[in-house]
């Protein structure tokens, strides 16, 4: 075996830091948040550059469409753009959400501490190393494409300022949402959470990309703005917009949480509570030894499923009437063929 590869499974995990396993709670904590900032820098650095080289690639034959000049519509390109936004996004959020959560974006970091999903310094942290990787990863393409990086952001298509602060508030409040249903607060489809997340970039990025260049994130804006120096007069819109549109979602989802919003499907089901004001901590701890009950092993609990495959005799049952059902149907078409003969 060469000497490079592990010889057995805990040689995986032989690298571990040099801090003592006495250390401070305020020394364990400082490292948490060195590695946090390490990898939404990198996240951030790596989700901008392909996004900045897929914009770039999209426009080398065809004008620029996100610029404020005029031109026919490519939508190969908005598709191309709002694809590689929406991929880039979730493989790099499938990478780095165990190590910082995958947030790459301000707005978003604004979001969850509202939300009350990250403290607020580590929050502050976090949105530092993103500005810091929205630089380095415009730095990086437009130091690896040929010529000028075309990628920045810029209202087109005749959008006012108004407009595109609405386009960029709304934009971002999509992203938001979908974050908070799906990374945020745990459920079964959480795993899935970075395809869902990058799906709704793309979707955003397809309705705004054509009029303000689909930020949705100030690195995302910041970044090639600084790289090219090109700053235009209404550059606070990618600031000021997606920091709107995580306010915006961000109350709408605690508005749904003050609402009780996960008993309304239970209720549906006709489940019903005491005076509609939804279940109180002993129901809640009902539902929860119920569903904790239906995830055992079918083995430990009895099943009046339609499709038991756990009791022979049910099976038995279920195959003597199969045999009578085909035997009808064998008599029945004899005795057609035996009338038309």
């Amino acid at each position: 075996m060469p000497t490079f590869l592990p010889s057995n499974k805990h040689d995986l995990h032989h690298l571990r830091a040099p801090i003592p396993k006495n250390a401070s709670p305020r020394v364990l904590a400082a490292k948490n948040h060195v590695v946090a900032m390490m990898g939404e820098f990198v996240g951030t650095t790596l989700f901008i550059l392909f996004c900045l080289g897929g914009t770039h690639v999209a426009q080398l034959p065809a004008l620029s469409i996100t610029s404020s000049s005029e031109g026919a519509i490519n939508t190969s390109s908005l598709f191309y753009i709002s694809l590689s936004f929406g991929l880039s996004l979730a493989v790099n959020v499938w990478i780095f959400f165990r190590v910082s959560g995958g947030l790459f974006n301000p707005a978003v970091s604004l979001g969850m501490v509202l939300g009350g999903a990250l403290p607020p310094l580590r929050g502050l942290l976090l949105t530092v190393s993103q500005v810091l990787g929205g630089l380095a990863g415009s730095a990086i393409a437009d130091a690896l494409v040929p010529g000028k990086l075309n990628a920045g952001c810029a209202l087109g298509g005749g959008t006012s300022i108004v407009q595109g602060l609405f386009i960029e508030v709304f934009m971002t409040a999509l992203l938001m949402l979908t974050i908070f249903f799906l990374a945020a607060e745990k459920n079964k489809a959480t795993p899935m959470a970075p395809l869902g997340i990058g799906m709704a970039l793309f979707i955003a990025e397809i309705f705004s990309v054509y009029y303000t260049g689909g930020a949705l994130n100030p690195a995302r804006a910041f970044g090639p703005a600084v790289v090219t120096h090109t700053f235009p007069g209404y550059h606070w819109i990618y600031w000021v917009g997606p920091g709107l549109g995580a306010l915006m979602a961000t109350g709408f989802y605690k508005l749904l949480k003050w609402l009780e919003y996960e008993t309304v499907l239970q209720a549906d089901d006709g489940q019903s509570y005491e005076d509609g004001e939804g279940p109180g901590p002993e129901a809640r701890d009902e539902e929860a030894a119920r569903v904790e009950s239906t995830d055992k092993p079918r083995a430990q609990q009895p099943s009046e499923a339609v499709y038991d495959l756990q009791s022979a005799a049910r099976i038995n049952s279920r195959l003597a009437r199969i045999e009578v059902l085909l035997s009808q149907v064998l008599e029945a078409q004899a005795a057609q063929a035996a009338r038309a003969m």
